[in-house]
């Protein structure tokens, strides 16, 4: 039997997120890959709901290596959000290298996904699911992405995702008589300070004994954070321009017919 990983959703007042790997035999260093745990998100909020603990490790103070974007106050809130939601990942997963191949199986109430590839890989949306409902406020505009979380998807199909979910928000903005963003460039700047909130968080895994599994998970999700600064060009939203011609024909032809009724 593979290892599997397994996600169960329900969109009520409450989602139940359940991580299921498994593996038989033993994995490099003697040990064995069964980890169980589940996530509970407000779907008012989209916040991880987690049962308190007694004590956490050092490496999640607000302070240890804190953000220079973070707009939290470390004399009210002792503990950075996006580290406490990960002390469960990464205490369970210590151990356990980036190359090792799994098979992960995603579950939800509409379909299952199933994939063989190796652990970082599996880790780096397990990880970005918590960084995002956290409660970070920077993290936090992603949270739609969460609710229509796509496993397994690919560059191009994350790259249009995110672009749709940007384009709805300052559709909602512009319903609201602020001011949009149709130019994107607010967009590039969310993923730049993605990139730095990686970048502080690769600091604080290299303070702590663990393997690379978790901290190559978190350089997968940076890598993507780059690539959004990189593409955000005319060349991109070119390519993406072109799947959109049955409308573009359609309002050239309106206009065409409109000028044409106010001539005549």
């Amino acid at each position: 039997m593979g290892n599997r990983y397994c996600i169960s959703r329900r969109w009520g007042l409450f989602s139940k997120v359940t991580f299921l790997w498994e593996a038989e035999g033993e994995y490099s260093g003697g040990y064995s890959l069964v980890v169980k745990s589940s996530a509970i998100l407000d779907n008012s909020t989209l916040n991880l709901i987690q049962a308190t603990r007694d004590s956490y490790p050092e490496w999640t103070v607000l302070t240890f290596f804190q953000c220079p974007l973070c707009s939290l106050d470390a004399s009210r809130q002792r503990f950075c959000p996006v580290a406490v939601s990960l002390c469960d990942p990464i205490e369970r997963f210590c151990n356990f290298k980036s190359y090792e191949e799994v098979d992960v199986t995603i579950d939800i109430e509409e379909r299952k996904y199933k994939k063989h590839t190796t652990l970082q890989k599996g880790l780096s949306s397990l990880i970005g699911i918590y960084m995002v409902t956290s409660g970070c406020p920077v993290m936090e505009k992603l949270k739609p992405m969460v609710r229509y979380h796509l496993p397994f998807a690919t560059e191009a199909e994350t790259k249009y995702r995110v672009l749709s979910m940007y384009l709805l928000a300052q559709y909602f903005l512009y319903r609201r008589g602020k001011r949009p963003d149709w130019e994107l460039k607010d967009l590039v700047k969310i993923y730049e300070d993605i990139h730095i909130i990686n970048k502080y968080f690769s600091q604080r895994f290299s303070q702590i004994k663990i393997e690379d599994a978790s901290l190559n998970a978190l350089v997968i999700l940076d890598c993507f954070a780059d690539s959004i600064t990189f593409s955000i060009t005319e060349d991109m939203l070119a390519e993406i321009e072109i799947l959109f011609n049955a409308y573009i024909r359609l309002y050239s032809t309106n206009q065409v017919k409109s000028g044409q009724t106010t001539l005549s």
